[in-house]
């Protein structure tokens, strides 16, 4: 006997406990009246696999056994009325119970049993009631013969050629009602796509007959032709009018009006928008046969410009005469020209915490074009409460990051013209530019320039690519004299070169991405991102053709500055599992390394480049900055001294960089709640695991670079779970996460969560220890990130 049973949904989490023991009680009966009984288990007997978890789906959403967090959410607010909190009670009804077992018979017999019998049976015990469906299925009805009665031949010719291609009924498959309806659903668009404009559905009909005894049907498919005619008629397009209202929808007052060609004429009420700005994008044109799928593109298209906020399908007009045109009305609103967001993001942990604030204005309609200026401002500050004499203030360190991005709607390039290309995206030119100051008390102030001018498209609705010709950088540091003079005294010329020097490059950019349409679903997938950074090269040919200087460090220089000379190349690859409903299991690797050579070193790079770790993105049991690289130690590499202490808080969240990086995350997702406060409350179980290291063995600082046979003692490791609050739009993110791996202390010393899980809460020698050894720096085991979005 095949059997399914579902089961209470019921998770064990912090939350769920808490939650069952609150104010509402923890009896999920104890509000039910003495005739009223709690649906809690559905089990479905006789039914074949196959079908077993969809024939679930068929009893009444009333009579579905409820999640236990969303009972007790709605157990908790109801009293206040917040009705719309959590999920009210699965009462037992014998009519939806009755309704249920009916939909499952139905349900069967239209995926060909036929002579499928259900019948139900209802358990109670203690309040708590099981619904037991046992279905009969009878014999499995296959497919004999399939015909078509078609009179219209040039229909008739469409529908067998192109049927092989679509049709998922087959002589010798199972008869199947399912299929039938998605074989009518496909060939309807295919005549949509054929200039059928006034093709209907319900010109498709079935007529099956089976005979019982040998377990098979006959079907016949039927496409009538319109009522007094002949044939259906094949349309083309004529003229298209195009009306754009002003931002409050209404199209009163006077227009500019304007006959763009033979076949467009334009009313703009909002006086803001140059016609080709929308026409450009309108890919039915005069003459043309009629396509749903143009029509489709046309909307979607026109919406992605990011000017628009209703853009309806167009409509269409018959020409009153037998040459079978359709006259083309669209009309669109646009949105506000000018909006501001701001944004924001904040950590904790331990005395140490910060902050990111962000400003975004937009411009969406700049020289009347449909072209978009953004102008950003973001700071970031970060705070840390230890005591020391650099940095009284509390404030360890602050970045000040204002950008400007022109965004074009089509691709730009000189001396010659690109088509516009929108099958599957608007394509786009970017041109930026961006500065950057950072400042760290006591140490250093680095400003950088970035301008440049990118390109992207869609190859196809999955693949993306993203080129940057041109990207120039300009950074420029400056050290505090007494900064400069502890580094000195401590051996540390290379930290200080890189962070203090003057240096720029040209180079360009590129990254692809595979199926990044798929991320806010719940599917089976791969994702890949992978990017390439090379720069220097050019500068360096034309610096040996003008046999340029070379500086003090025997670097060759152009217009009197170094210049660097590098590839970089990172990936991000993800691997989705669909576990059932809404859970998914992810897997991420992350690589990436960065080879300066030619005009630079490791010591003579670009400091931007580097990598980091930590932070709500990778490794999210460490602050960002704060992690590797390899197995690097920052009270054994400076000493415990007096002044070790000031050039250990000197360099604080600058020194621990690397050339190579590799990040892994593993995360469990699941729901939690349907219905948190107008959210879906999720949740999440994750490990991450990771680090940076070195190009180069570096001198005095042992254990940092990259080598295969140490890899898994240098490697870090962290474990957490966090809550997701999805609004549809957005999700608020609140993670808390602990180290398990820290790959600073050597052997056994690493596991710290192991080892010293007694001070995972409190003060204890280990803390004491490592406090005394880092400047009054305490030890943190849990890390709490808030931010908006997934982490990956």
């Amino acid at each position: 006997m095949k059997a399914y049973i579902k089961p209470v949904g019921y998770r064990l989490t912090i939350l769920s406990i808490l939650l069952l023991f609150i104010g509402s009680g923890c009896s999920l009966t104890r509000r039910l009246k003495d005739n009223e009984a709690l649906v809690r288990k559905i089990t479905i007997k006789g039914v074949d696999k196959e079908f077993a978890d969809a024939a679930v789906l068929y009893v009444d959403k009333e009579q579905q056994p409820n999640n236990v967090i969303n009972l007790q959410f709605y157990y908790m607010f109801s009293k206040n009325g917040k009705k719309d909190i959590g999920e009210p009670p699965a009462i037992l009804d014998s009519n939806l119970v009755e309704f249920s077992r009916t939909q499952i018979e139905r349900f069967l017999q239209n995926k060909g049993y036929l002579k499928a019998k259900v019948a139900d049976t209802i358990k109670i015990k203690k309040k708590k009631a099981e619904l037991i469906f046992s279905a009969t299925e009878g014999p499995l009805f296959k497919i004999r013969k399939i015909e078509d009665s078609i009179p219209d031949k040039s229909v008739q010719n469409l529908y067998r050629v192109n049927r092989p291609r679509f049709s998922h009924v087959q002589p010798g498959g199972r008869f199947d009602m399912d299929s039938l309806a998605f074989d009518r659903d496909e060939f309807y668009l295919i005549m949509k796509r054929n200039g059928y404009y006034d093709f209907y559905r319900q010109y498709i009909n079935f007529v099956y007959d089976s005979t019982f005894r040998s377990s098979v049907v006959d079907i016949k498919m039927t496409i009538d032709n319109p009522a007094g005619r002949s044939s259906h008629p094949v349309y083309t397009i004529n003229n298209t009018l195009v009306t754009v209202s002003k931002t409050n929808g209404r199209s009163t007052g006077q227009a500019d009006t304007i006959q763009v060609d033979s076949q467009f004429r334009y009313v703009d009420f909002s006086h803001k928008f140059k016609p080709h700005s929308v026409t450009n994008y309108i890919f039915q044109k005069k003459k043309d046969i009629y396509n749903i799928d143009q029509q489709t593109l046309t909307t979607s298209r026109l919406s992605e410009l990011n000017v628009f906020r209703n853009v309806p399908n167009p409509t269409y007009t018959k020409l009153p005469d037998s040459t079978n045109r359709l006259n083309t009305k669209i009309d669109i609103t646009p949105l506000k020209q000018f909006s501001n967001r701001i944004e924001g993001e904040f950590l904790f942990n331990g005395g140490r915490f910060g902050y990111n604030l962000g400003n975004t204005f937009t411009d969406r309609n700049l020289f009347k074009n449909a072209a978009i200026l953004q102008i950003k401002a973001n700071w970031s500050v970060l705070f840390d409460n230890s005591n020391n004499s650099i940095n009284t203030a509390a404030i360890q360190n602050q970045d000040l990051r204002l950008g400007a991005s022109l965004i074009y709607p089509r691709l730009i390039v000189p001396f010659f013209t690109i088509p516009i290309f929108g099958k599957y995206s608007v394509p786009h030119t970017t041109l930026s530019t961006n500065y950057q100051l950072f400042y760290q008390k006591g140490l250093v102030s680095r400003e950088s320039f970035i301008n440049s001018i990118t390109y992207d498209f869609f190859e196809t609705s999955s693949k993306y690519h993203t080129f940057t010709p041109i990207n120039f950088e300009f950074s420029k540091g400056t050290i505090d004299p007494q900064a400069q003079a502890d580094l000195l005294q401590k051996n540390l010329f290379a930290y200080s070169y890189l962070i203090g020097r003057t240096i720029f490059t040209i180079g360009s950019q590129y990254t692809y991405q595979l199926n990044a349409n798929h991320l806010n679903s719940y599917g089976n997938f791969t994702y890949f991102r992978g990017s390439l950074d090379v720069g220097g090269n050019t500068l360096n040919v034309l610096s040996k053709l003008f046999n340029s200087k070379r500086d003090t460090a025997g670097n060759r220089t152009f217009f009197g500055y170094p210049f660097a000379q590098y590839a970089k190349a990172e990936i991000d690859l993800r691997i989705y599992k669909s576990l059932g409903g809404e859970r998914q299991f992810i897997f991420r690797i992350s690589p990436g390394i960065g080879i300066p050579y030619g005009n630079s070193d490791d010591q003579h790079w670009i400091f931007e480049k580097e990598f980091y770790a930590g932070g709500a993105n990778d490794m999210r049991a460490w602050l960002p900055r704060t992690l590797g690289p390899g197995q690097f130690n920052r009270a054994t590499f400076y000493g415990t001294d007096a002044k070790a202490d000031t050039v250990r808080t000197r360099l604080k969240y600058l020194d621990q960089f690397g050339e190579i990086k590799i990040i892994a995350n593993a995360e469990y997702r699941y729901t939690l709640a349907d219905n948190f406060f107008g959210a879906k409350l999720k949740g999440a179980f994750f490990v991450d695991a990771g680090n940076v290291w070195r190009l180069h063995k570096q001198d005095g600082d042992p254990n940092v670079e990259f080598r295969l046979n140490n890899i898994l003692q240098s490697t870090a490791i962290g474990i957490g779970t966090g809550f997701r609050f999805d609004l549809a739009f957005f999700v608020f993110r609140l993670d808390a996460a602990l180290k398990f791996k820290d790959p600073q202390f050597s052997g056994s010393d690493s596991w710290v969560l192991i080892n010293h899980f007694n001070e995972l809460f409190k003060s204890g020698d280990f803390k004491a220890r490592y406090k005394a050894a880092n400047s009054g720096d305490t030890y943190n085991f849990m890390q709490l990130n808030f931010g908006i979005g997934m982490p990956f």
